[in-house]
C-alpha cells in the first residue's frame, strides 16, 4: 500500500493462495478415501483469451492435486457433437465438474450446451437449476466470480447486514447472482445498469460497490462515499495496453475504505472458486457413495 492510498487493499492473490491450500488439503483427505476430485474443461475453437483461461484453470487444478481433463476441439465441431461430449462427461464418475469455456463458435447455442450439463456437475454455476437454487437460498453451485467477491468481503470481516450494496452491471454471470448473494447476507441491494439515470446518486449512498460492467472508469472518486468498500470485477485495457478494471483506481483508492486491485484482485479468486465448487461436488459424491 502506498503512502498516498487511504484504502486498504483486499489482496486477491493472497486470499486465493489460502483457499487453494485448503482445497489441496481437502483433496488429500478425499484421495485417502479412494476418491480423486475431477474437473473436465472443454474448449471449442482457438479463441486466444479462452486458451489462456483454460490453461490457467487446468494448472490450478493440478497444483491443488485435482484430476483435470482438457478436451480441445476445432471450431468446426457441431453442436450435436459437443452435446454428446457433455453427456458422456455427465455419465463419467471420475468427473465432478464440467466447464465448457465460453464464448462458443456462433453456430453452437451456448444456452443449450450449458443446460445440457448435469446440475450436480455445473461448477460454473450457470445452469438454470443453479440460478434457481441461488434465488431461493437452496444448496447449489454459486457462479465463481460473485462467489469470489463474497469471499473477499468475508476475508475483511465485513458484516453486510443492513448495509447498502450497489451492484453496477446486470449480467447473468456476475451482476444478478452478486445481488442475490448480497441479499442473502441481509444487505439492502440496488442494481444499476446502462439505463440507470443517475448512477452517481446511487453509488454515493453505497457502503459496498461492486463494479461489473467491463467499462473503464465507470466509477470515479467523486462517486464514492468515504470509507466504502469497492470491489472491481472489470477487466479492461488502458491506453498503454495495461490491464485495468472498471474503477478509476488511483482516484477511488483515496476515498474508499477498502478496494480490490486489477490485476491481483477478483481475477485470481474466480479460478479459485471453481476449484472450491469442484471440491464441493466431489465431497457430495463421496458422501453419496458412503466414503465420508
Amino acid at each position: 500500500m502506498t503512502a498516498s492510498t487511504t484504502a486498504q487493499i483486499i489482496d486477491g492473490n493472497a486470499l486465493a493462495a489460502q483457499l487453494r491450500a485448503d482445497v489441496a488439503r481437502r483433496t488429500d483427505a478425499l484421495k485417502a478415501r479412494g476418491l480423486t476430485p475431477g474437473l473436465a474443461v472443454v474448449l471449442v475453437g482457438d479463441n486466444p483469451a479462452s486458451q489462456v483461461y483454460v490453461r490457467n484453470k487446468v494448472k490450478a487444478c493440478s497444483d491443488a492435486g485435482l484430476h483435470s481433463v482438457l478436451e480441445k476441439y476445432d471450431a468446426s465441431m457441431t453442436e450435436a457433437e459437443l452435446l454428446a461430449r457433455v453427456e458422456a462427461l455427465n455419465n463419467d464418475p471420475s468427473i465432478h465438474g464440467i466447464l465448457v469455456q465460453l464464448p462458443l463458435p456462433a453456430h453452437i447455442d451456448a444456452n443449450k450446451v450449458i443446460e445440457s450439463i448435469a446440475p450436480t456437475k455445473d461448477v460454473d454455476g450457470f445452469h438454470i437449476a443453479s440460478a434457481g437454487a441461488l434465488m431461493v437460498g437452496q444448496p447449489g453451485f454459486w457462479p465463481c466470480t460473485p462467489y469470489g467477491c463474497m469471499k473477499m468481503l468475508e476475508s475483511i470481516g465485513y458484516d453486510l447486514r443492513g448495509k447498502h450494496a450497489v451492484v453496477i452491471g446486470r449480467s447473468n454471470i456476475v451482476g444478478k447472482p452478486m445481488a442475490m448473494m448480497l441479499l442473502q447476507k441481509s444487505a439492502t441491494v440496488t442494481m444499476c445498469h446502462s439505463a440507470t439515470s443517475d448512477l452517481k446518486a446511487m453509488t454515493l449512498q453505497a457502503d459496498v460497490i461492486v463494479a461489473a460492467v467491463g467499462k473503464r472508469n465507470v466509477l470515479t472518486a467523486d462517486m464514492v462515499k468515504p470509507g466504502a468498500v469497492v470491489i472491481d470485477v472489470g477487466m479492461n485495457r488502458n491506453d498503454e495496453g495495461k490491464l485495468c478494471g472498471d474503477v478509476d483506481y488511483a482516484g477511488v483508492s483515496q476515498v474508499a475504505g477498502y478496494i480490490t486491485p486489477v490485476p491481483g484482485g477478483v481475477g485470481p479468486m474466480t479460478i479459485t472458486m471453481l476449484l472450491v465448487n469442484t471440491m464441493e461436488s466431489a465431497e457430495r459424491d463421496a458422501a453419496a457413495r458412503g466414503l465420508v
